[in-house]
């Protein structure tokens, strides 16, 4: 099997740029762009500092048949862009739900990528799902604008423990029907 390609999970067109699937080549500006704080400080999983063999790891995860969630490089290489400005992933859950989550470099912060992404994501709808879920930090106002931009509604206030910053952090959780 060329490890190179997943077959199963679709290039996915957007508003000046693609969603393809992760590649080896990517693992040098996926360690650059998740290596700041940032970054990694708005996600979940994301360590800081941002250990050498990371991004290796989440390409063969992401490119790994039985992945429970589809990942995507932001790709506007087409069109003279950069090759990775930043990451989408589409998690499978039960009762045909899945759940968003997304991160962009600091260098395409507020520039429309991430709604982009999104809004194209909602409409291939790769999972089939009915439902979509998302949660935020609550100190990371542009990615709530994302969310409630595209039609999420609000679910409720939670907590999820991020790698990076060492603690608990507060989060607010959206949803939104898809058919």
């Amino acid at each position: 099997m060329n490890m190179e390609l997943t077959p199963d999970q679709p290039r996915i067109d957007a508003d000046g740029f693609v969603l393809r699937p992760l590649r080896r080549s990517d693992a040098g500006l996926i360690a650059l762009y998740a290596g700041d704080a940032r970054v990694a400080r708005m996600t979940r999983s994301i360590p800081h500092p941002f250990p050498p063999g990371a991004a290796e790891a989440l390409i063969q995860r992401a490119q790994a048949p039985d992945r429970a969630e589809d990942v995507w490089a932001l790709d506007a290489s087409a069109s003279g862009g950069a090759e990775v400005m930043g990451l989408f992933g589409l998690e499978r859950l039960d009762r045909a739900q899945s759940e968003v989550g997304f991160w962009v470099a600091p260098a395409f912060w507020n520039t429309g990528v991430a709604s982009a992404a999104l809004k194209a994501v909602m409409a291939a709808n790769p999972h089939q799902s009915q439902t979509l879920f998302a949660e935020v930090f609550q100190d990371n106002p542009a990615s709530a604008r994302v969310m409630t931009n595209a039609g999420f509604a609000y679910l409720g206030d939670a907590e999820t423990f991020s790698v990076a910053r060492g603690a608990k952090v507060a989060t607010w959780t959206y949803t939104r029907k898809l058919s």
